[in-house]
């Protein structure tokens, strides 16, 4: 598998990135240790880490300021995760009991807290305005696509474009942060950078959009959570958007019914409806073109391991299983 040879060209730096994730995470405060070790130690891809890697190297980097950023990454996406998880109501991801359903609502939002603001100061500590100002920005964008989302709950109205903007704001704009700070430590000229925030913003998409398709098509022991579980919580993703838009009258009512009220109740009309409609495959052909677009992206790039290893990632993020 492509992934596999990615993460054994870049064990070593993975390794470093997980010594720093794991040394800035100390606290005299045992509880804050706890939950974040829990959640760091779920496993995940690691993914907009190894973006930052990947986009350094591919650009020339060779110091060691890339294992810090991109363990700042880390800290931003788990903060994220310990946040959405008491949001939504979450029991599990990855697999095991989430944080909140572990610890506790209050407990998961308050290290989450801990962790963001680990991360901002790691951040400072780096020296660099420019990075400062590229994290920082990311995430308050993110935050507003926490908001955006929760506006959209159970909001069976949401368009094509509505939802869209969501994940670029709540999940592509972490995975476009990742790769230009890679580039920016590379000394990378502006339209290098411009190019290889582009690669992350529609990679990230992708791969939300392949999200979206398991949720409805995917194993729970593989994916990690319940199937259904957007169903469950009233999010309006493509294929429930696309099967509204194509359904007979019936399907498409059966679906709206099922957002407005949450739950499973409705999950096997629901899977009748995106089934008969094509809405997995129509999701993965907006996921396909949305690779596509970061492939597109490196055009410029010059050749290198990094780069080869940049273009697979586009293929990985929709033909992926978990």
């Amino acid at each position: 598998m492509p992934i596999e040879a990615i993460r054994e060209f870049i064990a070593a730096d993975m390794q470093a990135i997980d010594r720093v994730i794991r040394s800035r995470l100390n606290s005299s405060v045992a509880l804050v240790g706890q939950v974040a070790e829990y959640i760091i130690g779920g496993g995940g891809k690691r993914l907009r880490p190894a973006l930052v890697v990947l986009a350094a190297g591919a650009h020339g980097y060779r110091g060691e300021m890339h294992h810090r950023l991109a363990a700042v990454v880390e800290f931003i996406h788990t903060a994220t995760l310990l946040h959405d998880d008491v949001v939504d109501e979450s029991g599990l991801r990855r697999g095991r009991a989430t944080a909140n359903a572990l610890f506790g609502n209050a407990a998961s939002v308050l290290v989450g807290d801990f962790v963001y603001s680990r991360a901002f100061q790691m951040m400072v500590e780096a020296g660099n305005m420019r990075i400062l100002e590229v994290l920082a920005e990311a995430t308050n964008v993110i935050a507003e696509g926490e908001v955006l989302q929760l506006m959209n709950c159970r909001n069976p109205d949401i368009d094509e474009a509505g939802y869209l903007q969501v994940i670029r704001c709540k999940t592509a704009k972490l995975f476009e942060a990742a790769t230009r700070i890679g580039a920016l430590l590379g000394g990378a000229d502006r339209a290098a950078e411009e190019a290889m925030a582009r690669y992350g913003a529609h990679l990230g998409t992708a791969f939300q959009l392949i999200d979206d398709v398991l949720d409805y098509s995917g194993e729970n022991a593989v994916i990690g959570k319940n199937v259904g579980d957007d169903l469950a919580e009233g999010k309006p993703t493509l294929p429930l958007i696309h099967a509204m838009r194509h359904g007979t009258p019936d399907q498409a009512a059966v679906v709206r019914r099922a957002i407005e009220a949450g739950g499973r109740d409705e999950l096997p009309a629901v899977l009748a409806a995106i089934r008969d409609t094509g809405a997995l495959d129509y999701a993965r052909d907006c996921a396909r073109a949305e690779a596509h677009r970061a492939a597109e992206a490196l055009a410029g790039l010059a050749p290198s391991r990094q780069r080869e290893y940049l273009v697979q990632l586009t293929d990985f993020a929709v033909t992926r299983s978990y």
